[in-house]
């Protein structure tokens, strides 16, 4: 097996746990003691603790969607001996632009959220959390390839892997929400 490949197990677990907030919503995160050596610090903060403010997908906030990513980075990181700590760190604070996203442009006139949130996000863990210079470019390069220069770590692409991962479970998630819920009823009864 390419030592940069998940195997079909970590696949599937992959798939179950991106799918499945409930893990995050019970803070079973919270029972890995290496985990929070890591991101303790983070978790606790409350900028950090403020991003359960802003929708990030469907109905996931942006912290647990930063928590799914971060933790699922880590774990991917410390399976291949990479650098687990700057890939949980940077998982938790990829998407920490501070505001709510699908308003910011109508509110400010700033377009291109998609573009331009991984420098204010950036920005905003320089500010509040002083981070490497590695953390640094796992969070500006998470994008990748819709901003133009990709990630300079192997790090920084699994930090933007966990992300699309999590991302299309998550908006995954809630359009089969809709079409059993809402949609297919109408057409049954």
């Amino acid at each position: 097996m390419n030592r940069y490949q998940l195997t079909k197990e970590e696949l599937r677990v992959a798939r179950e746990w991106a799918a499945d907030e409930s893990w995050v919503e019970k803070k079973a995160y919270e029972l890995d003691e290496e985990y929070l050596e890591c991101v303790g610090d983070i978790l606790a903060h409350p900028v950090f603790q403020s991003m359960d403010d802003y929708i990030q997908h469907g109905t996931t906030t942006c912290k647990t969607h930063c928590i799914q990513v971060s933790y699922m980075s880590f774990k991917i990181c410390r399976s291949r001996g990479w650098d687990y700590r700057s890939a949980a760190r940077a998982g938790l604070l990829h998407d920490l632009f501070l505001y709510d996203w699908h308003t910011h442009a109508r509110e400010t006139g700033e377009h291109f959220h998609g573009f331009t949130h991984p420098r204010k996000a950036m920005n905003n863990a320089v500010k509040y959390f002083g981070i490497s210079e590695m953390e640094k470019n796992l969070i500006l390069r998470h994008m990748w390839p819709l901003t133009p220069v990709p990630p300079k770590h192997i790090e920084g692409y699994v930090v933007l892997y966990a992300d699309k991962f999590c991302g299309l479970a998550e908006v995954g998630t809630n359009v089969k929400r809709w079409l059993f819920c809402s949609l297919i009823p109408r057409h049954l009864g």
